[in-house]
């Protein structure tokens, strides 16, 4: 028997708690989406709200979102009803998009996920009981918080623009250095690898979460575990966010690129290196959104590399391939420096260990890492605001202390979550078995 930490660890949430967060993260997404509503009316773009009617009775903003939630929202259901759903999605989408085609209107697809998915809540709640209904209720439920979070999200990107005119990347790029600046290096790679290697990262790049899904609906396929994938995506999401505002950088094609549409310092990316060592913010007049401090597609592909260890060798390689391409593209692209990815590793470790096997509780194993992953990712944050000038200076001391608090970190979740059970490492980390009792070895 694995007994993984003491047996008097506290147990992960109360029995009945889950239809109580529920309800409560149900309430807090209706007020933000009202309030980014009413924020993003008065600032002239489009919000949340009304985002999500186009959905309904307009064009999608986009057409894999509503359909990823869809698919959420059929692991609640009986195969049979998911095939009524589906239909019924294909069937409403099909008509929406006729009407476009005639009107002249764009070919966009959307509308018969979204309402479908809706459906599916309505009928749960009127008609279904016991478990058919929780089950049925909690798939469309977190399907609809997937749409919904897309739509926080872009409003928040609109908001980073207007509260943060004045962008830190001087100070990440000098930090940058010290590792060879990558993204100039991973930009010039990309350019030779031609348009076959750029559309294939690209693809990656913004398909990632349609590969999360395809995960998650793997981990799903036989009811609801413990854990799952899209509970650490949507953590990410809410959490990662709130950082641009602290940390706010565009990115180097936007700030030393063509990118920047003349707002950049120049010139340079991919092919020449800034060479001033005396960073300052300053004012980014163009409508770039402020999301790269820490980078988040490098966490929500570390989520889904970390999601995908325990599956068939299919997944596991497909976890692998989506990884290393998004880095590329993170890199490649000009659009974040690799210390922005550096610190979206700690980030995602961070989230997942708070979330990760919560059937083993709060105990000693679990605190020191979620305290060691915050205090890992605040340093870090620091050091590239304060410190770039001695990062870059120095780099024979600075990369190793950097890449060692983020090794620390990796070291220490392998540890406690995937570590042989009663080897060295898997000791530390609380991963030992119950030695059988005499009666029961005989």
């Amino acid at each position: 028997m694995l007994i993984e930490d003491s047996p008097t660890a506290t147990p992960w949430r109360r029995p009945g708690a889950g239809p109580v967060i529920a309800l409560v993260a149900a309430v807090g997404v209706a007020v933000a989406m009202v309030l980014l509503q009413v924020v993003a009316g008065r600032s002239g773009f489009e919000g949340p709200l009304a985002s999500l009617a186009r959905d309904f009775v307009g064009t999608p903003k986009s057409m894999s979102v509503p359909w990823a939630g869809l698919a959420l929202g059929l692991v609640g259901l009986t195969n049979r009803q998911r095939i009524v759903a589906v239909a019924a999605a294909l069937g409403i989408d099909l008509v929406f998009l006729g009407g476009r085609l005639l009107t002249d209107g764009p070919f966009a697809i959307g509308n018969g996920p979204t309402w479908v998915l809706t459906g599916i809540a309505v009928v749960a709640a009127w008609r279904w009981t016991g478990a058919q209904r929780s089950s049925a209720l909690l798939g469309a439920g977190l399907g609809a918080l997937l749409i919904a979070a897309t739509k926080i999200g872009d409003v928040w990107l609109q908001i980073t623009i207007m509260t943060r005119p004045a962008v830190l990347d001087e100070y990440v790029e000098l930090a940058d250095r010290a590792f060879g600046s990558p993204s100039w290096v991973m930009g010039q790679v990309v350019d030779a690898l031609g348009p076959a290697g750029y559309g294939v990262l690209h693809w990656v790049y913004i398909e990632l979460p349609v590969a999360a899904i395809a995960v998650a609906l793997y981990q799903l396929r036989n009811g609801w575990p413990s854990h799952h994938l899209v509970r650490t995506f949507l953590a990410i999401g809410l959490i990662g966010p709130l950082f641009y505002l602290v940390f706010p950088v565009v990115g180097p094609d936007f700030a030393f690129g063509t990118a920047g549409l003349g707002a950049q310092l120049g010139d340079y990316w991919p092919t020449v290196v800034p060479t001033g060592t005396d960073p300052s913010a300053f004012v980014f007049d163009s409508d770039a959104p402020r999301n790269c401090m820490p980078s988040l597609h490098t966490a929500w592909a570390l989520s889904i590399f970390v999601h995908t260890r325990r599956g068939p060798w299919w997944l596991r390689w497909g976890g692998a391939f989506w990884l290393v391409c998004t880095l590329m593209a993170t890199l490649g692209f000009g659009y974040h420096y690799l210390v922005d990815l550096i610190a979206g590793v700690v980030l995602c470790l961070t989230i997942e260990s708070a979330l990760r096997d919560p059937e083993r509780g709060w105990g000693r194993f679990r605190i020191r890492l979620v305290v060691g992953g915050a205090v890992a990712f605040a340093a870090l944050l620091a050091s590239y605001r304060y410190l770039a000038g001695p990062i870059a200076a120095v780099p024979v001391v600075s990369v190793p202390l950097i890449l060692g608090v983020a090794g620390a970190v990796v070291l220490a979740f392998y540890a406690t979550f995937f570590a042989t059970p009663d080897s060295i490492l898997g000791r530390w980390g609380g991963r030992v078995r119950e030695e059988a009792p005499a009666a029961a070895v005989a």
